[in-house]
């Protein structure tokens, strides 16, 4: 073992005697679900982007992107194991800008940088070697897939407005695209259409009655070519930022049982290279002020009711391919995992980060697939973490971050707490709220079972650090790059729940009677 592995535990133990702690009661409302995620919560996304692709002065994507990925790595197939099954989008900037080669199309050209492209790159082409490929791994790893379409195809861009793409979607590359993938028998959970056209677009934009006409067409596309409907991919749209007028046209246009998922993305921290991207992460008034965008898209689901409900099918945090600073460290958790519980919270069934691999944001290393901090995070999250939201509520620090759901496996509730403080550890008691009476005191609980307790602190106490400890124990792969052991710590259930300075934990509660959760 390195050296410096064996430091985990007495660095964060002194660093947690120096820092002042606080009591506090956290309300658990276990009579009623406030919201419901899919099974599959946790999501991650693979991107196109070539080695070329460059911002902020480095060039962070490597050989990450689809076409370049080396599929046959020991520790990436066992990092997408350990979820079973990890959800994946195949997407991103690029999906809008390629070719898919079969049917009429003959030459596939591999992406350029071009001043003058579409998102600086000539067009691109996923050739049908390649996707059989991919699908052996998906296969293998057993993902569950969402492909995203290109949404341009036959569009030109408008000579009076830059960035408006005009004209029909031209559907015919898609569907000899489909054909080819039903004739192989690939298994595809849903098509999502386009990526980051809505609204203002980034790069490009469609209109909203546009778009919203052009997805029915894909949605008949889906229909007619498979035969049966429990193997029909759902098909999912935009894909882009959240713009209230323009998401109200689409699903306007688009009707009734058009798009069974409504999609956007969220990139709260801004720009990558924002010097200020550490407070950003650690300031919980910043990291709340994206609420507004989840209740926004909430309302327009509750208008519109489409079957899938509002997904986050990406997520970076910070844009164009993250914060090299930030982005692969522990502190990026504090974002991260913040955002889950607040999306959770707003009825958003999915949230996909972008990416697995790639860029800053990976959540494994684009050159060594060894897992950054986050990517514990996430795995802690999909195990644990049941689909039943239940509402917390508590009188502290702001800095203390809590949300609940069911316990995945039953019985019980599991709990995430966020302690963004520097300084300040949290001693905390739970209560159950008492059901239809809010005048009523709480019940204060008391287990009797030991609690299961699973706490994630940098390496070094330092949140930069790149490397993770859960219960003391620093998550490296082990020698045949397995995913380590990630077992919890059983707690005396008559002791508060300690959350030291600057960690991450997550908690189930086996005896916790929460009706919601039966």
């Amino acid at each position: 073992m390195n050296f410096k592995f064996a430091f985990c535990p007495i660095i964060l133990l002194l660093s947690a005697s120096l820092s002042f702690a606080q009591n506090v009661n956290v309300v658990i409302h276990g009579a009623a679900s406030i919201a419901k995620t899919d099974d599959n919560f946790v999501c991650v996304t693979l991107d196109w982007w070539p080695a070329e692709k460059c911002d902020y002065n480095q060039c962070p994507w490597g050989k990450a992107g689809i076409l370049n990925l080396d599929l046959r790595y020991g520790a990436l197939l066992n990092a997408i194991k350990a979820f079973n099954p990890l959800r994946i989008k195949v997407g991103g900037s690029l999906q809008d800008n390629m070719v898919y080669k079969v049917g009429e199309v003959s030459s596939c050209p591999n992406f350029m940088k071009r001043e003058d492209g579409l998102f600086g790159f000539s067009q691109g082409c996923l050739s049908m070697e390649r996707w059989d490929q991919l699908n052996r791994f998906f296969n293998h790893t057993g993902v569950k897939l969402t492909f995203g379409l290109n949404a341009l195809f036959g569009r030109n861009e408008s000579q009076t407005e830059k960035g408006l793409w005009i004209g029909d979607w031209q559907p015919q590359n898609t569907r000899d695209f489909m054909q080819y993938t039903i004739s192989k028998g690939y298994k595809v959970d849903s098509y999502e259409f386009g990526n980051q056209l809505s609204g203002s677009g980034m790069g490009a934009k469609v209109d909203a009655k546009q778009y919203g006409k052009d997805v029915i067409v894909l949605k008949n596309l889906v229909k007619e070519l498979y035969a049966h409907p429990e193997t029909e991919p759902k098909v999912l749209g935009p894909g882009g930022f959240y713009e209230e007028k323009w998401f109200n046209t689409f699903l306007e246009v688009s009707g009734q049982g058009v798009v069974d998922g409504l999609t956007h993305h969220i990139y709260n921290l801004g720009p990558g290279d924002d010097p200020n991207m550490m407070n950003k992460v650690l300031d919980p008034s910043y990291l709340s002020q994206v609420s507004q965008t989840y209740k926004g898209v909430s309302d327009v689901v509750n208008k519109f009711r489409p079957q899938l409900g509002a997904w986050v099918s990406e997520s970076g945090g910070a844009l164009k391919g993250g914060s090299k600073d930030v982005s692969r460290t522990f502190a990026d958790g504090f974002w991260y995992l913040d955002q889950m519980g607040m999306a959770s919270t707003y009825d958003q069934k999915v949230f996909c980060r972008q990416a697995l691999i790639g860029g800053n944001y990976g959540l494994l290393n684009a050159t060594t697939f060894v897992p950054n901090p986050d990517y514990y995070g996430a795995l802690l999250w999909h195990r644990l973490m049941g689909s039943t939201v239940l509402a917390v509520t508590k009188e502290s620090d702001p800095n203390l971050r809590v949300y609940a759901h069911c316990a995945k496996k039953k019985p019980g509730v599991s709990l995430i707490f966020i302690n963004l403080s520097k300084d300040r550890s949290f001693n905390i008691t739970l209560s159950n709220a008492k059901p239809g009476d809010a005048g009523k005191p709480n019940y204060e609980f008391v287990g009797k079972q030991n609690r299961e307790e699973y706490h994630l602190r940098a390496l070094t106490g330092d949140i930069k650090d790149d490397i993770v400890c859960l219960n003391d124990v620093p998550m490296v792969q082990t020698d045949s790059e397995d995913i380590p052991a990630m077992d919890p710590k059983l707690v005396d259930a008559s002791t508060p729940i300690s959350i030291a300075a600057q960690s991450i934990a997550y908690v189930t509660i086996r005896d916790f009677e929460a009706p919601a959760c039966v």
